[in-house]
């Protein structure tokens, strides 16, 4: 008996390890971008004095600029890995956060101008409080001195890293602010159903946390009015039925984070509610890169078990062609007019 549950434990070690090898060759087959290439944004200098400039920073990471005022989407540049993020507790990364705003060109609180650098930061809008998301947020309005603008949820994950009150405003649904040339307009929104959705922060988050302490809060579908142009950003591949109903938006930067796992008839559903209700006629997916790889090394896409991207995108592209929707890959940490062409 005893040389019987030897080799049981002995097989049952076996295949674990080979599980755990397995898994981890998964997780680093990323789907291939080739397929895509012709759908990727061209890189080519943009003029400074474009009316407005968008550069895409990862995940859901958005820098819109008008050489005077900029907007933030979310400011994430840690990307703790996998290992830390599942079995550790994270925080923000200062020098992975230096990098980033480096690179992006934004400008620091104080910061004399630069020619062909961002305007002034003037709000970070965390579109929901995951850590991919908010984390970060409080450290980059403390650098930019701009306003954290979000829930409850992300006004206390500010209030965890000592951002000043001063500095932090919670969003009124469907009531616009206005920054410099911008107005931003925060509508209801959902994350995409995985096991992460839901939950509020109600006390002030101070890291290093569990990354499931960051709780999704209220999420936003965010409208960006500017000089008569319009853009709608969603930070997850969710959505509230009927709540951008006479919202109408150029172009859509649309979240499609496990968006693939999703049936087709959600899908469908998400793209009513969001690119056929605003009338877009561009939509430029965010939100599929892999976050857990260093912000240094080339985007990828989420690899399997996590989502299926090959799925989302035959999904885009054939509703595309069928409404004459342009499906733009954008260009990562690069400025697009992304109303060229329209």
């Amino acid at each position: 008996m005893k040389r019987i549950l030897k080799w049981v434990a002995i097989t049952v070690a076996a295949l674990l390890v080979l599980s755990i090898a397995a898994l981890a060759w998964m997780l680093r087959q990323h789907p291939s971008l080739l397929p895509y290439a012709a759908l990727e944004w061209k890189k080519a200098s943009v003029p400074v004095t474009t009316p407005l400039r968008v550069s895409f920073l990862g995940v859901a990471t958005l820098l819109l600029d008008d050489g005077e005022t900029a907007i933030l989407t979310d400011g994430f540049f840690s990307r703790p890995d996998r290992m830390q993020t599942f079995l550790r507790k994270v925080e923000p990364d200062l020098d992975s956060i230096t990098r980033g705003l480096a690179r992006a060109g934004i400008a620091l609180k104080d910061q004399p101008p630069v020619p062909g650098r961002s305007g002034k930061v003037a709000a970070v809008i965390p579109l929901h409080s995951h850590f991919d998301h908010a984390m970060d947020s409080p450290e980059v309005a403390l650098r930019t001195g701009a306003v954290l603008l979000g829930s409850e949820s992300t006004a206390n994950v500010g209030r965890g890293w000592g951002l000043p009150e001063a500095q932090i405003k919670v969003a009124k649904l469907g009531q616009p602010k206005q920054y410099g040339r911008f107005t931003i307009t925060l509508y209801p929104a959902l994350h995409a159903p995985t096991g992460f959705t839901g939950g509020e922060i109600t006390q002030p988050l101070r890291p290093p946390v569990r990354a499931s302490e960051y709780k999704e809060g209220q999420s936003y579908a965010m409208l960006v009015q500017h000089d008569g142009r319009s853009i709608l950003v969603t930070g997850s591949a969710g959505f509230v039925p009927g709540a951008l109903k006479g919202v109408k938006a150029e172009v859509v930067f649309l979240g499609i984070g496990t968006m693939g796992q999703r049936p087709d008839a959600y899908r469908q559903d998400y793209w009513s509610e969001v690119v056929q209700t605003t009338g877009a006629k561009r939509v430029i997916p965010i939100h599929w890169d892999d976050f857990w790889l260093p912000a240094d090394q080339p985007m990828q896409p989420l690899p399997p078990p996590f989502d299926k991207f090959d799925v989302s995108m035959q999904f885009l592209t054939t509703r595309g062609a069928a409404e004459h929707v342009d499906i733009r890959l954008p260009l990562p940490w690069h400025a697009m007019d992304v109303f060229n062409g329209l």
